[in-house]
């Protein structure tokens, strides 16, 4: 499995992303490799892993003191071998198919849904965590470390959903840093994207996108590889309240 022939976009492919927002690849990288960064991944996620503060965060909260959709910024900060990996440079070529040779990479994070009780990543976009003064040409890639299913959390999208605008969001909660849409009423349809280990989704910074829970006797383990041509200043800036934060007392 070689980058230049395993994961080379066809035309079809490159043309339903831009009218559905999103795509499923059946495989981004080999079992074997995948088998190696699930050693790594469940290493960072361990107790007493030397992740710095910043970098962890809760998305939804916690059950009985444990919590139920924990998230790692910046994975390869603490295990750079991420960065040498097969499924990271075909994962680059993806995203200069799509998004044209000024792509580049701009992050990773890891999401994990603890077994039996992972909560589910509601609806949202992804560009209502980012800057509101800038237009944003971005995609991330998903990538399952086990089977993903209808039952542990796939990923789940609303076709076309990336031509509309950012719509309002809402905190989950006040202690966590997720979001949700503030009305999920504007969802209309719901596409479920099961996927084999080392597959992924490649999905655009606007489209709507959820995760189920994970009810499954195993933790749903998913790295995430971010890419973005250049951000550019808007003539006239947003704003998002959502991302206010409350005055402390």
């Amino acid at each position: 499995m070689t980058t230049s022939d395993a994961v080379l976009l066809s035309d079809r492919q490159r043309e339903e992303f831009d009218r559905q927002g999103y795509l499923a690849l059946d495989r981004l990288t080999s079992a074997e490799e995948v088998t190696s960064l699930q050693a790594v991944y469940d290493r960072l996620f361990e107790d007493g892993a030397q992740i710095a503060e910043r970098d962890l965060l809760e998305l939804a909260g916690e059950l009985n003191g444990d919590p139920t959709l924990p998230q790692i910024l910046n994975p390869d900060h603490y295990a750079p071998e991420l960065r040498q990996t097969r499924a990271y440079r075909n994962a680059g070529v993806v995203a200069r198919r799509l998004l044209g040779p000024e792509a580049v990479p701009t992050g990773m994070h890891a999401i994990r849904k603890p077994a039996h009780h992972g909560a589910e990543t509601p609806w949202h976009q992804d560009e209502a965590y980012w800057n509101p003064d800038h237009e944003h040409r971005a995609i991330s890639i998903w990538m399952p470390l086990q089977p993903a299913t209808a039952d542990n959390g796939c990923m789940e999208f609303q076709p076309g959903s990336h031509l509309l605008p950012v719509l309002a969001h809402r905190r989950i909660s006040s202690d966590v840093h997720g979001l949700v849409l503030a009305d999920t009423g504007v969802v209309s349809e719901s596409v479920a994207c099961p996927l084999p280990a080392g597959g992924a989704t490649v999905h655009g910074s606007r489209t709507l996108h959820y995760a189920g829970p994970n009810t499954t006797s195993e933790p749903r383990r998913a790295l995430v590889m971010s890419f973005a041509c250049p951000s550019r200043p808007l003539a006239v800036p947003r704003r998002f309240p959502w991302q206010d934060r409350p005055e402390s007392t």
